[in-house]
């Protein structure tokens, strides 16, 4: 698997993933998933959405991020928006951070670019006695006359067509985007599953917006600058004669584990 260097796209990916919904936290809320005064933390935290998010809900929270480019906008968001978040350069498998120290261990949308093996041990390092393990994705849905527009474009520019990102594209089977084996390694490797579930929702994007969100997508992240944005252009002329704004159907999906005593 070849792993994706967002940092080209920081920029893009810093505005463009600022799409959590409400309704996340909220649902972890009425789990009994609290972050205030938690110690949590966020691995391959990119520009630091969801680290904001936790903060703001008072939690104690440090990013993991290997890419220093994704690192030096979670920083400008930082003092952007008024948070004093540490964050630090490492990987999922190698955190640098200290044994036993954390109740709460966060990954949105990353998961599946992780050596997950060395990563869950990484995590069960970090965790303290009963420490809550969350892995969360969200993703646009097809079916809008403007994805299946997208779609066509894009495809003629990535070798071997859209397929799922990272360990996706290896899984024969998933569940609500969740590939099934991942469930057996989380409970071969320590973990219980408390729950599972999928929250749907839309995000509203001018064509602009949109053009750029797909900038930092891994199927055009990966690829050489020129053909990326001639693709980006092309994209952006095949939606022309559509009304804006934009209002793509997403969904979030949200495993919670626990860690066994």
């Amino acid at each position: 698997m070849r792993p994706i260097d967002f940092g080209q796209v920081a920029k893009s990916y810093a505005r463009s993933r600022e799409d959590i919904p409400v309704s996340l936290m909220d649902s972890l809320y009425i789990r009994n998933i609290i972050f205030a005064g938690r110690k949590v933390a966020d691995l391959g935290c990119g520009s630091g959405a969801l680290t904001r998010k936790m903060a703001m809900r008072k939690a104690d929270v440090i990013g993991v991020e290997p890419s220093k480019e994704l690192l030096e906008q979670a920083g400008i968001l930082n003092k952007a928006k008024n948070y004093i978040i540490p964050y630090v350069q490492g990987t999922a498998e190698d955190t640098k951070l200290q044994d036993s120290q954390f109740d709460m261990v966060t990954i949105m949308r990353a998961w599946h670019w992780f050596d997950r093996p060395r990563a869950l041990q990484e995590i069960k390092r970090i965790l303290k006695a009963k420490g809550i393990l969350l892995v969360i994705d969200s993703r646009f849905l097809p079916g809008s006359e403007v994805v299946e527009r997208t779609f066509n474009v894009l495809r003629k520019y990535v070798d071997g067509g859209l397929k799922p990102a990272g360990a996706k594209a290896e899984s024969k089977q998933r569940i609500n985007g969740f590939p099934v084996e991942w469930f057996d390694e989380w409970q071969m490797n320590g973990f219980d599953l408390s729950d599972f579930y999928k929250l749907n929702y839309s995000v509203t994007f001018s064509k602009q917006a949109w053009v750029e969100r797909m900038e930092s997508v891994s199927w055009l992240a990966g690829l050489e600058m020129d053909i990326r944005e001639k693709a980006l252009n092309e994209l952006f002329e095949s939606l022309s004669d559509l009304s804006e704004p934009f209002v793509i159907p997403h969904d979030c999906n949200v495993c919670i584990l626990r860690l066994k005593e």
